[in-house]
């Protein structure tokens, strides 16, 4: 008979497994291990495969959560998508421009992009759509009002300015609205 401390414990390996993966960080495959091994089971893939597969898996899956991560913290909001723009009104608008913007071609050329006008005319809304696919092109985004802005920024201390100046200086790019 074994003595209680020469013992080892006995876990059994199919349900811990996903834990031990989820601590890993592998959570795409720890979240859907019984559907891959079924697939890998059923499609006879090489271990070579099943490697790929999950590598695969997780690439996708840190993709998606770095864009999630991204976006929550460029604290765009909710908006419409540009298809829902209204391109007759305003009169004046210069398409062009504003679709050449979409393309973020400004972005790694460190130009400004100022849209100007009234009230009501949709400058939020297209600001807010290149903040968009500047997130899911892979760019840091910083979406803030002015007075959010000059609000965090109104401080007594020069070191606390400088931090908080370096916050906003940090993003791909800083969307005032």
């Amino acid at each position: 008979m074994n003595s209680p401390t020469t013992q080892m414990k006995m876990t059994n390996p199919a349900t811990d497994l996903p834990t031990q993966l989820g601590q890993l960080g592998l959570h795409a495959t720890a979240l859907s291990l019984d559907d891959f091994l079924a697939r890998a089971t059923k499609s006879r893939w090489s271990p070579q495969m099943m490697l790929e597969e999950m590598a695969r898996a997780e690439l996708h899956e840190r993709s998606r959560r770095s864009v999630e991560r991204r976006l929550r913290l460029a604290r765009i909001g909710r908006f419409r998508p540009m298809a829902d723009f209204d391109w007759h009104w305003p009169k004046k608008i210069d398409r062009p421009i504003i679709e050449r913007a979409l393309t973020l071609d400004f972005i790694p050329e460190a130009r400004n992009f100022i849209l100007l006008g009234s009230n009501g005319l949709g400058k939020t809304m297209i600001a807010q759509n290149i903040a968009y696919a500047a997130v899911q092109a892979g760019y840091t985004v910083l979406f803030r009002t002015a007075s959010d802005i000059l609000a965090d920024l109104h401080c007594d201390s020069p070191q606390i300015l400088r931090r908080r100046l370096q916050r906003f200086a940090r993003p791909d790019l800083l969307v005032i609205d």
